[in-house]
């Protein structure tokens, strides 16, 4: 049985998304082995990086003896496959990535890339974050966030309820509010 068992362990991918422009932090956080060994503690088995213009490139690794399984890529035409075999994504600030995780359902950190000015992408990953339907984090706190997450706590996104969000933008931006 115990063969049989080990044969269909689960696969549990972490995919980690930094869209078209450089995140070198992010990817470096990742690439740390405490982010790694929380990673696998938490039950993953998977990490998979979408990397953009970055200069940092990832150590790989096999998954041998009880460690992640690392890959990476730097471009592909849809990230909707890889969101969708995710068992957890980890994101940076994009609205578009963001909604995309949150209407499939996936667990989301979403770390705000501190280097970009007025970032305000940054506001709305926090507003979601305080709504619990993700965990916000910058790359220095990216293992706490993992070693502390619990995405059973995480509350639904439901794709109607855009209004609050909407109105968050609105205010955020200077419009006002009818």
């Amino acid at each position: 049985m115990g063969e049989i068992y080990d044969s269909l362990q689960l696969k549990r991918i972490v995919f980690v998304t930094v869209g078209l422009t450089s995140f070198d932090s992010l990817v470096r956080a990742v690439d740390t082995r405490e982010v790694r060994e929380a990673l696998l503690k938490k039950g993953y088995t998977h990490l998979l990086i979408q990397m953009g213009h970055d200069l940092y490139i990832p150590m790989k690794s096999a998954g041998e003896d009880g460690f992640i399984l690392v890959d990476y890529f730097t471009f592909s035409p849809s990230i909707a496959d890889h969101l969708r075999s995710a068992s957890l994504v980890i994101s940076h600030a994009s609205s578009g990535d963001i909604f995309e995780t949150m209407q499939l359902r996936k667990p989301l950190i979403v770390v705000v890339n501190e280097d970009l000015m007025d970032n305000h992408q940054s506001e709305l990953a926090e507003e979601l974050a305080e709504k619990k339907h993700l965990f916000c984090a910058h790359p220095h706190t990216l293992f706490n966030t993992i070693s502390e997450m619990d995405t059973e706590n995480l509350v639904a996104y439901e794709p109607g309820g855009a209004l609050p969000v909407a109105r968050f933008i609105n205010q955020f931006l200077g419009f006002s509010s009818q």
